[in-house]
């Protein structure tokens, strides 16, 4: 099993803060041959209005020498959990989670946010300090 990435914690409480179910730490894709690990999977419980709602977390804190290596990276690891989990919990949509810093910083970027909605990558940002969600982009 993998390591816990340095803001997993923090992700996790933002996440029950706003109202969601841990319902896996980590969530386990498994197809045929293929073992892999997300960070998380939660779930909002079903109000009587509207459908519940299943998510898997993947947390990055981007903390490497480079950004640009551990976005390349990050993507990397979105594409194969998102093509993985489409196949095995259609139920579930994939979700990376970055810090509010790194979200100013790199991801308000002009040339990555047109790779993240090219890509159509799902991403929160999280208040690391406040252990809070700000945000969700779809």
């Amino acid at each position: 099993m993998p390591a816990k990435d340095l803001y997993h914690d923090a992700v996790k409480a933002a996440l029950i803060k706003d109202g969601w179910a841990i319902t896996a730490d980590p969530y386990h894709i498994r197809y045929k041959d293929v073992d892999l690990y997300a960070d998380l999977a939660a779930e909002r419980p079903i109000a009587a209005e509207r459908k519940g709602q299943k998510i898997v977390v993947e947390i990055k804190s981007f903390v490497g020498r480079s950004l640009m290596t551990d976005f390349h990276n990050a993507m990397g690891q979105y594409m194969v959990y998102q093509t993985l989990i489409r196949e095995t919990a259609p139920e579930y949509s994939l979700y990376l989670a970055v810090d509010d810093i790194v979200y100013r910083n790199f991801f308000r970027r002009e040339g990555i946010e047109f790779l993240i909605r090219e890509s159509q990558i799902n991403l929160f940002v999280v208040d690391i300090d406040q252990q809070e969600i700000v945000q969700w982009t779809s």
